[in-house]
């Protein structure tokens, strides 16, 4: 298993979002209702695996499965399926140091919701962010490249934040 890499917050992620955006949108962009980049990288100053996550809100559960045989015709896209049957299809591709995770999803998805409410709670809440790093860290040193360890890992503070910012 390959070491799981937890890097410095790099202010370079925000233009690669609008980047990955843009090419969202010039592929499906009249199925999309917004695209949101989520996860750790979202976050200005927070640790990070250089992945850019994304969240493509489609404006219709009617228009997903267009919407991801589209998607999946990106030849450097690797489709993933719903591995959590949560309603996010998910897409991987790699860009040299840092790699791009698409996910698509109805309106008003669960899952999306969630991960919404838990950067917009660290971008505001400096203490819990720089808390979430450091569990971050640890975990990816101890996981020796386990990535279910290194997930699992995460869940308890993830549910924690969420559960306070839907307060």
């Amino acid at each position: 298993m390959s070491a799981i890499k937890v890097v410095e917050y790099d202010p370079a992620w925000p233009g690669l979002f609008d980047g990955e955006k843009s090419r969202i949108l010039e592929l499906i962009g009249d199925m999309v209702d917004d695209i949101h980049h989520i996860g750790s990288t979202s976050v200005v100053g927070l640790y990070a695996k250089p992945k850019i996550d994304i969240d493509a809100v489609l404006r219709s559960d009617a228009v997903v499965a267009d919407a991801v045989e589209l998607v999946k015709s990106l030849a450097n896209f690797t489709f993933h399926g719903d591995p959590y049957n949560d309603g996010m299809w998910t897409f991987t591709s790699g860009h040299g140091s840092y790699g791009t995770r698409l996910y698509l999803c109805g309106p008003e998805n669960a899952t999306h919701v969630k991960r919404v409410l838990f950067r917009d709670w660290l971008r505001t809440h400096p203490n819990d962010a720089a808390e979430y790093a450091a569990l971050k860290r640890e975990l990816a040193r101890e996981a020796n490249g386990d990535w279910k360890f290194y997930t699992a890992g995460k869940a308890e503070f993830f549910a924690r934040i969420v559960r306070q910012a839907s307060l």
